[in-house]
């Protein structure tokens, strides 16, 4: 295994979801998107990363839950790979545990508004 860039040991994964999602996932205890058993893993990003993300997947979306996640608290393998622009992105192999949640923040893509650059403390 190629040994991973300080850019691929952020000290925060992020992951975008809708607030039904999140609101599922709170109530069993863990994030189990689509991409899960479509593609066999949950797509992550870095915070630099996210703008990019939100422009290419997510600007229609009315509401987006953005969660700042621990990368130790994952408990499953994070594998880091090349991305639509070549650039590499973490996919997590398994769901997200809501244990690994640090902190969660909203935002309105399809308003115009920006990610946020960091998850506020809020766990709602």
């Amino acid at each position: 295994m190629p040994h991973a860039t300080d850019d691929e040991s952020p000290e925060v994964l992020v992951h975008l979801t809708t607030p039904e999602a999140w609101a599922a996932a709170r109530a069993s205890g863990a994030l189990a998107p689509p991409s899960l058993a479509e593609e066999g893993f949950v797509h992550l990003c870095r915070w630099d990363q996210l703008p990019g993300v939100v422009e290419r997947y997510y600007r229609g979306l009315a509401q987006a839950v953005v969660l700042a996640l621990d990368p130790g608290g994952l408990g499953n393998e994070v594998r880091w790979e090349p991305g639509p622009t070549g650039e590499r992105f973490p996919h997590l192999l398994g769901p997200v545990p809501i244990g690994a949640v640090q902190g969660v923040a909203t935002f309105a893509p399809s308003a115009g508004e920006a990610p946020p650059t960091s998850a506020g403390a809020s766990y709602s």
